[in-house]
């Protein structure tokens, strides 16, 4: 009779490691652990309940001890996704950017993109900027250090 529980409980530690894989948070997989251990203990042939009590145990002292890490995680910010991730970055300006023509390239981080100036002032090559929003396909940018824009 307890046979098939082994195989129960090796069938929810998968469905919960595999689950944990398009999850985020480590929460999933304490279940997994807990659900493996039960069925180590089943394969001893221990009482269904007491199976039962350390799938419960083990589950949650694993969720207890993996939160400060889950949350350690979570407070290194918000992670933006697409062109939202350039938001509040640094940038290099790589070729001047000039309002009337509505040239002006920056690079933030690997990737090079177009760029305008918040307050309409030219802003010369190599000077640090920092990107405010994003009009289309152009950065917002204005410099991080107060400086003479024009040269």
């Amino acid at each position: 009779m307890t046979e098939y529980l082994v195989w129960v409980w090796v069938a929810l530690a998968l469905i919960f490691l595999i689950a944990e894989l398009f999850t985020t948070g480590f929460f999933l997989i304490c279940f997994g652990v807990g659900a493996a251990a039960s069925a180590v203990l089943a394969f001893f042939n221990v009482d269904p309940f007491v199976q039962l009590f350390a799938f419960i145990v083990i589950s949650g002292v694993a969720v207890l001890l993996t939160r400060p890490i889950a949350r350690r995680f979570n407070e290194r910010g918000q992670n933006f996704v697409g062109s939202d991730r350039v938001l509040g970055q640094t940038a290099i300006v790589l070729t001047p950017i000039n309002p009337a023509e509505g040239s002006g390239m920056v690079r933030v981080k690997t990737e090079e993109w177009r760029a305008i100036s918040e307050s309409g002032q030219p802003i010369p090559k190599d000077v640090i900027v920092e990107v405010l929003r994003i009009d289309g396909t152009r950065l917002v940018v204005r410099p991080s250090q107060p400086q003479t824009l024009t040269k």
